[in-house]
């Protein structure tokens, strides 16, 4: 997922894409965590506000919670981390995309 609008906040990279809101572990909470075994996913079509609880993510060194940073609606999961949860330690950060929002005010994302 390539894109020019790349903010970082509390562990996750959120990328606009033009259309959606795309969010995913960064590098450092890779490396925070360890090699990931579950992810407890949200599901789509739930909306949040930013702050509420969005993603659990278990690994060898943490069980961890990860916050909404935006408001919205998820337009989209990446279920392939069902099949495979090593997405998530993958070493480009891009790749470990979780999910999209829709909805989101762009205001928002411009003050993370």
């Amino acid at each position: 997922m390539a894109g020019k609008h790349l903010k970082k906040k509390d562990n996750l990279w959120i990328l606009f894409n033009g259309k959606e809101y795309c969010v995913g572990l960064t590098k450092e909470a890779q490396d925070e965590l360890g090699e990931v075994t579950f992810a407890n996913l949200p599901k789509e079509g739930k909306t949040y506000k930013a702050g509420d609880s969005l993603i659990e993510v278990e690994a060898e060194k943490a069980v961890n919670e990860f916050v909404s940073p935006l408001s919205g609606t998820i337009s989209s999961v990446n279920e392939k981390i069902n099949e495979n949860i090593a997405i998530l330690n993958d070493e480009d950060e891009m790749n470990a995309w979780i999910l999209s929002f829709k909805g989101v005010d762009p205001e928002e994302f411009a003050a993370l």
